[in-house]
């Protein structure tokens, strides 16, 4: 589904990624882990095309898609949820959800308003509020939501988990084993080995924008100094 290999990218002079490499496989949620500032959130960026000085190969469904522009990765079928949200604060939670609508995907589950009310009853109850008047939780919902409407393949999840209380932190993680259901791949970004451990089926650690492991959560466990050295904050 996704296969990135010597990935690179620069802010400026500052050169964040290096040779960054990954695989997602298809119907499968993979975790990114790493502290704060290690690249994971570049990492995504890179992938959506956001990072303008970026070089290696990113494969996408067996389309080379390192040189399109954000836009056009999008229309291929991949979704992203920022973790900044970047939701409309002046919309309703309804017009919001209008505004990520796209057409149909032959090969990707299609999400209508009913289906995301089902599976976000958070949101189907405040339907008619505006953004601005929705907890942080909620916002986070919206924003995955709001992605869903695109009928992507494949999602990318910038820490779904950060900033939100621990109730929502339990229903984020039913959310994302029912969209693995519904045969949708994800990536996510996490700080949160908890959270990641419930949803991902193997993991990624990126240190200094190098992935400095790669393997299974019980891989993981059998070598607590991995976590110590890279996770621990």
């Amino acid at each position: 589904m996704l296969s990135v290999r010597n990935l690179n990218a620069k802010y400026g002079g500052a050169h964040i990624l290096h040779n960054v490499a990954l695989d997602l496989g298809e119907n499968e949620v993979v975790a990114l882990l790493g502290r704060n500032g290690a690249g994971k959130s570049t990492t995504m960026k890179s992938i959506m095309g956001m990072v303008r000085q970026r070089s290696g190969k990113v494969r996408y469904d067996d389309r080379d898609i390192i040189t399109r522009p954000p836009h056009m990765i999008c229309r291929a079928g991949i979704g992203y949820v920022p973790e900044e949200r970047r939701i409309f604060s002046d919309l309703t939670v309804e017009e919001n959800l209008e505004v990520g609508r796209r057409e149909r995907r032959k090969d990707a589950p299609e999400w209508t308003l009913e289906h995301l009310f089902e599976l976000f009853p958070n949101l189907k109850e405040r339907r008619r509020n505006l953004g601005w008047q929705l907890s942080g939780g909620e916002q986070q919902m919206l924003t995955i939501a709001r992605t869903l409407m695109g009928n992507p393949k494949l999602v990318l999840l910038d820490e779904p988990s950060e900033g939100i209380a621990p109730v929502i932190v339990e229903q984020m993680a039913y959310v994302i084993a029912e969209l693995k259901r519904e045969g949708l791949s994800i990536l996510i970004s996490e700080q949160n080995l908890h959270f990641a451990r419930l949803v991902s089926d193997r993991a990624y650690i990126i240190e200094k924008g190098q992935v400095c492991y790669e393997g299974t959560f019980t891989d993981l466990d059998e070598n607590p100094e991995i976590s110590q050295k890279y996770l621990a904050v």
